[in-house]
């Protein structure tokens, strides 16, 4: 689905994919396991490009649901290469052992990890705050994960924020507590996530938030007390 011109999400994939449409094709997270067939698909079906043109993966975090698809992608672009957030690095080249979170979510997740385990991988790219990547600035927003990012295209007032704010068409959340390794530094996140000028937010799962979408998240933070 088009979402605005140039800014592409692809349907059918846990974990919101997005597809930048510029000189060439820039990939925002990549889903669970199994969801490159469909990001692939929607290159070639939808925007009649070859996925060879997928120049970067960008992901916002190391979470399986947002990494899952990138073999696939890697499999149909050899020369793409991976951005993620320098602090987020160890957990998919496997230096740092993945976090255990607790009680029966956590389980879950464990579950999860266990049957759709995704290969690690070593980043091209490590990403700090202020780096610029096909024109988006790298926003650090610590919290949910230690090096989870968000990436502000300036040109189109438009935020891709991986989990740390969650949109369902009603309600604007925090990302998932039993996932976030620090609500205290997510809460900090948040704040800094809301002095930025942007009218379309893109979260991790949910739906597009628009128009006025940086006004709704400072609405957010002084309802919720996430500036305190």
């Amino acid at each position: 689905m088009e979402i605005i011109p140039g800014i592409h999400r692809v349907d059918g994939v846990n974990g919101n994919c997005y597809i930048l449409v510029r000189d060439g094709l820039t990939v925002i997270d990549t889903g669970l396991p199994g969801s490159g067939k469909k990001i692939i698909s929607y290159i070639r079906d939808t925007l009649h490009r070859e996925p060879s043109g997928i120049k970067t993966v960008i992901i916002t975090h190391f979470h399986i649901d947002h990494i899952g698809g990138l073999e696939a992608l890697r499999g149909a672009a050899p020369g793409l290469k991976v951005a993620i957030g320098e602090a987020d690095a160890g957990y998919v080249d496997g230096s740092l052992p993945l976090p255990v979170y607790p009680g029966f979510h956590g389980f879950l997740i464990r579950v999860a990890g266990i049957v759709m385990k995704a290969p690690h991988f070593r980043p091209d790219i490590l990403l700090r705050d202020g780096d610029r990547i096909h024109g988006l600035r790298c926003i650090h927003v610590p919290g949910h994960t230690p090096g989870s990012i968000g990436l502000l295209d300036e040109p189109s007032l438009s935020f891709f924020g991986g989990d740390i704010l969650r949109y369902d068409g009603t309600t604007l959340a925090e990302g998932p507590a039993y996932a976030t390794m620090d609500t205290a530094a997510a809460s900090r996140s948040i704040r800094k996530i809301a002095s930025l000028d942007f009218d379309l937010l893109l979260p991790g799962h949910g739906i597009p938030l628009r128009p006025g979408a940086a006004a709704r998240v400072r609405e957010f933070v002084a309802i919720t007390g996430s500036n305190a």
